[in-house]
């Protein structure tokens, strides 16, 4: 009897001591992926840490919480349609990891967004015959964000499809004159701090 006991504890020790995240069907289990972090990578940290927000849809769809229609999966981003098209094939490219916007997203995640686009565009004009494509990031509530988890619109265009009205404005030319200068000064100055504070130059 106490044999057995001292096996079942054993069994039970043994199990708590398994590589974080090993499962039968060798995935991790997903309320654990944030739990493997390596303390060499700070980047992959913050994705880590930032995966999952319960209040966000997106975030709902990567751990298929919500439903969805799946275009690409890899280890760092996923592409769906977009529930609302603007146009056939209409698709989101969504990170894995949750970030609220753009500038808050890490360069490597945009990077991997980003080199998936010829791909998914292509397959995506292909499937529905169109000829182009916009590429669109609503990046702010002024700029029409409706949900604060970083993701790239892909909108397949046909000739004449009429999607944007602004496209049947008339464009006036850059005037280069005092307000435009400013402008410049303004941005490169920002660019400037922006680089300064990146490399720890602040000047304290």
């Amino acid at each position: 009897m106490e044999e057995t006991k001292a096996k079942r504890r054993l069994s039970i020790l043994c199990s708590h001591l398994r590589p974080l995240g090993a499962s039968d069907s060798g995935h991790a289990p997903t309320h654990l992926i944030s739990s493997r972090i390596s303390n060499s990578d700070s980047e992959t940290e913050n994705n880590k840490k930032n995966l999952h927000q319960t209040d966000c849809v997106f975030c709902k769809i990567i751990v298929n919480e919500s439903p969805s229609v799946k275009l690409y999966e890899d280890d760092m981003c996923l592409c769906i349609l977009d529930r609302n098209p603007l146009s056939h094939g209409h698709s989101l490219i969504i990170p894995k990891s949750h970030f609220c916007s753009l500038e808050a997203t890490p360069p490597s995640v945009v990077a991997a967004m980003c080199s998936k686009v010829p791909f998914i565009s292509s397959a995506i004009m292909k499937a529905t015959d169109s000829d182009s494509f916009n590429l669109l990031v609503n990046n702010g509530a002024s700029a029409g964000q409706v949900i604060f988890h970083t993701h790239i619109h892909i909108i397949p265009r046909k000739a004449h499809d009429c999607l944007w009205p602004s496209e049947s404005l008339r464009r006036r030319r850059l005037k280069l004159d005092q307000d435009v200068f400013k402008l410049v000064d303004s941005v490169r100055e920002q660019l400037s701090v922006s680089n300064d504070t990146k490399n720890g130059l602040t000047g304290n």
